[in-house]
């Protein structure tokens, strides 16, 4: 009997591209393909890219010359780029890069096995054309539906979407294979994105915004709550649409309350959302709907009116502090963090000190802060106002700074609150978890203490003794849900 392929998947990027990953080794496992988490363990590695901006391409690009170098030296025979690098940049990637043995599209996802199988016994396949994605679907979001089944929507697999006579071992409802024990995971909503932000270029190579049917979404909350997930993370490059392309906009607001009934998910968290989109429902499903986190990540990139017109976007300091003011007279300990870019193209000082006023009094618990660069094909690269680059430098340290003070405070004033904490991991005694308020890998951890027996998968009621940084200390009161079933 031959022996067994062997594929290892390294993921960067964002939580939509774990989904992705997670797709592409269920597809992978269903075609016999063994899944091995070292890389040099693995006859072919798969390197799924993030092509976000600089920092994320550079990660990216380290990383497939990291396998490459395992090449010779064990039993690593074959390098491929999967991923938004690879998408968005295809032939010109491969040309850069000839260490990679193949450069492959979203559309090449639907045949991975095939793909990967033909690399790794010699054979090329030609690199794809970039394309611009957003064509590949109807203007109109309701007519999107119904074309969908003819473009690839990376994370939308389900089991009907395998060749003929595959079946995923991981089970029948869900196109998946987890490739972690977190009791935590993500679950895409929607892919693409219809807004056209001048500085970003995810939308040319994601397409669209198109949502994930109800049912599809719901049978993955069921299928994680059998591995033993108690925490699920809506995900997509824009929740707040969710449901426009399926004729109703606040199909969100249903969808909580149906994913939070799901037995064993005690935990659901809406990421990526719009303030301009954000509504009275939305709010109110988010803040009282039984175990979903009253959490927002809302998407501000900066305060100042004029540059937020330029970056093609909408609102204003006061218009942004009404709405953390609304969401917290419904929730008042809500989480709440942003990603803010400075030294945009025009930005002049009063847009950065109304920016500042903006993060001073917003009272977020975690912030992202970016200094502007041009990115390949947005409207915002042929933008003229450009400041210099020791300018933004300048500002990117003095606002990462003042976020950095302004996050600490505010996890100083969770003290002598009482949280819920998830265990997530328990390493020589320490028990490390995440509060309601607090996203995986983007926001702070609690350490708790006063829970020698716990395990990981639990849910302690506690109370925030201490406070570094952002993260938080907090003493168990009581166990309030028992980890997941074996």
């Amino acid at each position: 009997m031959p022996e067994r392929r062997t594929v290892a998947l390294v993921t960067l990027g964002c939580a939509r591209n774990e989904v992705d990953s997670e797709e592409l080794a269920g597809r992978l496992e269903a075609d016999g393909w063994q899944l091995v988490e070292d890389a040099a363990e693995a006859d072919v590695a798969v390197v799924n890219t993030c092509g976000f901006v600089e920092a994320a391409k550079k990660d990216s690009v380290d990383a497939l010359l990291e396998a490459n170098d395992l090449k010779g030296h064990g039993r690593t025979q074959a390098v491929v780029a999967v991923g938004c690098m690879a998408e968005r940049y295809g032939k010109e990637l491969a040309d850069a890069l000839p260490e990679a043995d193949g450069v492959l599209g979203f559309d090449d996802y639907t045949d991975i096995s095939d793909r990967l199988q033909t690399i790794l016994s010699g054979g090329h396949h030609a690199p794809h054309l970039p394309r611009d994605r957003r064509k590949l679907l109807p203007l109109t979001p309701v007519e999107r539906q119904a074309a969908a089944a003819a473009v690839a929507l990376p994370g939308h697999g389900a089991p009907e979407d395998l060749p003929t006579g595959l079946a995923p071992a991981s089970g029948p409802r869900t196109l998946r294979k987890r490739l972690d024990d977190s009791p935590v995971a993500s679950i895409k909503l929607a892919s693409g994105c219809d807004r056209r932000c001048s500085f970003c270029a995810i939308p040319a190579f994601r397409g669209s915004f198109i949502s994930r049917r109800p049912a599809d979404v719901l049978n993955e909350a069921v299928w994680l709550a059998g591995q033993g997930v108690r925490e699920v993370v809506l995900v997509s490059e824009n929740n707040t649409s969710y449901g426009k392309d399926l004729g109703d906009i606040r199909l969100l607001e249903t969808l909580l309350s149906e994913i939070a009934a799901v037995p064993g998910i005690e935990r659901v968290r809406v990421s990526y959302l719009q303030p301009a989109e954000m509504r009275p429902g939305l709010i109110d499903a988010m803040t009282g709907t039984a175990d979903v986190a009253p959490y927002f990540d809302l998407s501000f990139q900066h305060s100042a009116p004029a540059v937020l017109r330029r970056m093609r976007r909408f609102g204003n300091t006061e218009q942004f502090l009404e709405l953390l003011r609304t969401i917290r007279s419904k929730a008042p300990q809500a989480g709440a963090r942003s990603n803010f870019i400075v030294g945009f193209p025009g930005e002049t000082e009063e847009d950065f000190a109304e920016l500042e006023r903006f993060v001073t009094e917003a009272g977020l618990d975690a912030i992202g802060v970016f200094g502007y660069s041009d990115e390949d094909g947005t409207e915002a690269a042929g933008f003229d106002g450009k400041l210099p680059e020791d300018v933004v430098a300048d500002r990117l340290a003095k606002l990462t700074r003042l976020a950095e003070e302004l996050t600490a405070q505010r996890a100083e004033q969770r003290i002598g609150t009482e949280v819920e904490v998830l265990v997530e991991a328990i390493e020589d005694g320490e028990v490390v978890g995440r509060a309601a308020h607090q996203a995986p890998e983007t926001d702070g951890l609690t350490t708790l203490t006063g829970a020698p027996g716990a395990e990981v998968g639990q849910f302690y009621r506690a109370l925030v003794t201490a406070s570094e940084g952002v993260d938080l200390v907090a003493e168990a009161i009581e166990l309030v849900r028992p980890a997941a079933a074996a």
